[in-house]
């Protein structure tokens, strides 16, 4: 590799980095590119230089959310059960230290959802895409396979999911939590006595 491009290399990861802490902070939908050069440390033109674009560097922010996403399901335990995957990715998701990360997560999908063109399109069937399989990890291998296998872990997905939207509105972590258990003993008290 040649210097400046490992230096590119280095300045666009750096910038990658610094773009995802900006948006955990403000958000990117609405964002324009000055004022995120300009909170970041850089200009419009070595952005555009490195990501071609708002978009390109946009993506490249949800590249580095999502790659922060794979490491935490990386880090569950994949033998644990389905009810205490979902457990322990709920007391993660409520973790108060991760507010920031959910709020770009939340307008990551929704825009997604509404800009399946833009530099969001994909984002949201990849998230869910990346959950499933770990909830799938979860399930013992009889399990996994089967159309009930796949309801119940689509229920804990939907009940993680709705969970989150209503803690990222209301911040009312004891009340969803109580809800968000509940609901999760429910929709896995059959794959524990199957």
């Amino acid at each position: 590799m040649e210097r400046g491009s490992e230096q590119q290399s280095v300045r666009r990861v750096e910038l990658v980095d610094a773009a995802y802490a900006y948006a955990l902070q403000h958000g990117l939908a609405g964002a324009s590119l000055r004022p995120v050069a300009e909170a970041i440390g850089s200009s419009t033109g070595v952005l555009r230089f490195l990501f071609g674009s708002k978009d390109g560097l946009v993506r490249a922010v949800l590249a580095r959310a999502r790659a922060g996403e794979l490491e935490l399901l990386a880090a569950l335990p994949a033998d644990g059960g389905l009810e205490e995957v979902a457990v322990r990715t709920w007391q993660w998701l409520a973790d108060p230290a991760h507010a920031p990360v959910l709020r770009l997560w939340v307008e990551s999908y929704a825009t997604a959802l509404i800009e399946p063109d833009g530099p969001w399109g994909g984002f949201a069937r990849q998230t869910v895409d990346d959950w499933l399989r770990l909830l799938a990890r979860a399930q013992p291998a009889p399990v996994r396979r089967t159309a009930a296998g796949a309801a119940r872990r689509t229920a804990v997905l939907a009940v993680l999911r709705g969970g989150l939207l209503d803690l990222v509105a209301t911040g009312q972590r004891a009340r969803v939590t109580r809800a968000v258990l509940l609901a999760v003993d429910e929709v896995t008290t059959g794959e524990r006595q199957g």
